[in-house]
């Protein structure tokens, strides 16, 4: 029976796959003879584990959900921040082939972590209110850490990345974004990939209609967690002078295209002072008419040099240490974390364990 299940699961994603490709391409293709594959499908004969894991692979398939019918809670469940071409309304993720090795790695760093040390589940709300509430007032600047301390989401930074991505693996909910120096673009990617997250938007298998309706909604999402429209319409947005665009620039977190994006699709009158503002560099504004409270720290290089910084959560760093110490796991993965070689990884390693000469055991205690 559960034979036959396995051949039914296999059918089924040839069938939404690969509906062109012939049952005797796909035997071929795994080194299996038609008439072993014909007889697997129906169940009267096993795949080994090997065809099965050729299968999958051949058909981008979930091993686990092959073989059992319920998806690998150690999967990782991918979505990515798509590009918007405003003049042909296309959406695509350009640069996702490259960007696989790395989510990859970010994968096995938090696989590696759970198995030796569960990470405490997320608990993201599912409402825009709500995680403005459990983040608190002033979240933008500690943007990743009141994420990780108050909803167990974490957040990933890495060079070379085309683009923002969020994943979920044993029950942890994981935000990888680009490591650019760009702080606005990096806290709206953020807040787009918790919409993807909070509105349940990891489902790989989706159709076009269905990618363009979630990254409409993930930017909805967005736009009201950063700039809500109860906030935005409260403000005068017509007597002020650059000075209190830039204040509002700096604590929103957000660049001068964003707001006014915002402020048009709410409706909301504004000057044409910050329309002005909207078609030039956001860090313009900052550094001719922001006034910063600490005059002894430039604030505004601060937060460009965050954003540049390759991170890791502390906690996935510490599940690593400990499963190093205990020898239970090699230095490769926190190192390449850390973005260093392993052998400049200076960590405690358990000793290894000499081998026991008994023949001079025997000979001390004079047998």
């Amino acid at each position: 029976m559960q034979q036959e299940k396995i051949g039914d699961r296999v059918l089924a994603r040839i069938a939404q796959a690969s509906p062109d490709r012939t049952h005797r391409a796909v035997a071929s293709a795994v080194g299996m003879t038609p008439d072993a594959f014909s007889r697997a499908l129906r169940g009267q004969r096993a795949f080994s584990s090997i065809e099965l894991a050729r299968v999958a692979d051949l058909l981008d398939a979930d091993i686990h959900w092959l073989i059992t019918g319920e998806p690998d809670p150690h999967r990782l469940m991918i979505a990515a921040r798509h590009h918007y071409d405003f003049e042909s309304g296309r959406r695509d993720v350009p640069g996702q082939a490259d960007d696989e090795d790395l989510l990859e790695g970010v994968g096995l760093a938090y696989r590696q972590a759970y198995e030796g040390a569960p990470l405490d589940a997320s608990n993201l709300p599912a409402s825009v209110s709500a995680v403005r509430e459990a983040l608190g007032q002033d979240f933008i600047r500690p943007f990743a850490e009141r994420l990780e301390s108050r909803v167990g989401v974490d957040v990933v930074r890495l060079s070379a990345l085309s683009t923002s991505y969020c994943f979920s693996v044993a029950g942890r909910q994981v935000i990888v974004v680009a490591a650019t120096g760009n702080w606005f673009r990096e806290n709206w990617s953020i807040a787009h990939e918790i919409g993807h997250l909070a509105e349940g938007h990891l489902d790989s298998e989706r159709t076009p209609a269905e990618r363009n309706a979630h990254e409409a909604s993930a930017n909805a999402f967005a736009a009201e967690l950063l700039l809500p429209a109860d906030q935005m319409r409260a403000m005068d947005w017509i007597d002020l002078d650059s000075a209190e665009l830039a204040r509002r620039v700096w604590e929103t977190g957000v660049s001068t295209d964003a707001l006014a994006r915002r402020l048009s699709n709410l409706g909301i009158q504004a000057s044409d002072l910050v329309a002005n503002w909207a078609t030039q560099p956001t860090q313009r504004l900052l550094r001719y008419h922001w006034e910063s409270p600490d005059a002894d720290t430039d604030l505004i290089t601060k937060r460009m040099d965050d954003a540049a910084a390759r991170r890791f959560p502390l906690s996935l760093q510490d599940a690593h240490l400990a499963m190093i110490a205990r020898g239970e796991l090699g230095k490769g993965t926190l190192a390449w974390m850390l973005g260093i070689a392993p052998e400049a990884l200076e960590v405690d390693i358990p000793a290894p364990v000499e081998e026991f000469d008994t023949d001079a055991l025997a000979t001390a205690l004079g047998h």
